[in-house]
């Protein structure tokens, strides 16, 4: 074949480190914006984009080129930077190491945006940690709930 064609839907999930809740929804959508602004420098399909003040959920198109550990670490590198320069947070701000990843189907698309996209109305009835071992479990991802979060104790 002369070139390359593919369909990889992908939600990335990552939480703050130590869970703290510093996103506060005063910056959140600025947050977002910027994270949408590395998705077009690298030339990628960003889909939808929420959160809570916890962690974030990213749902995009994934270029087969691209790496995606290698993408997710450009994204929580450059965001962190970009938070501690506009001092959103006192202290420095840092995610959790590791993230959740999670493929979807072309049917599935408008249905992830949507939740992406409403974290907040998900989030009132249900913990983070609840909403990512159900992903876990759904998608058959094997782990030990003790090494999931860098919880604050």
């Amino acid at each position: 074949m002369a070139n390359t064609y593919s369909q990889i839907y992908i939600q990335v999930v990552f939480a703050v480190r130590e869970r703290e809740c510093l996103i506060k929804k005063e910056w959140r959508e600025e947050l977002f914006k910027y994270i949408a602004g590395i998705f077009r420098n690298k030339d990628i399909k960003l889909i939808a984009i929420g959160g809570v003040e916890d962690h974030i959920h990213i749902f995009f198109g994934l270029d087969p080129k691209t790496a995606l550990s290698d993408l997710v670490r450009d994204i929580k590198s450059n965001s962190s930077k970009f938070i501690n320069e506009k001092a959103f947070v006192r202290g420095k701000f840092y995610w959790q190491e590791g993230f959740g990843a999670f493929s979807y189907s072309r049917s599935q698309v408008n249905d992830v945006a949507r939740y992406v996209m409403n974290q907040e109305k998900h989030h009132a009835a249900r913990s983070f940690k609840a909403e990512f071992i159900d992903l876990l479990e759904r998608f058959g991802v094997q782990y030990e709930e003790r090494y999931l979060f860098d919880w604050l104790e």
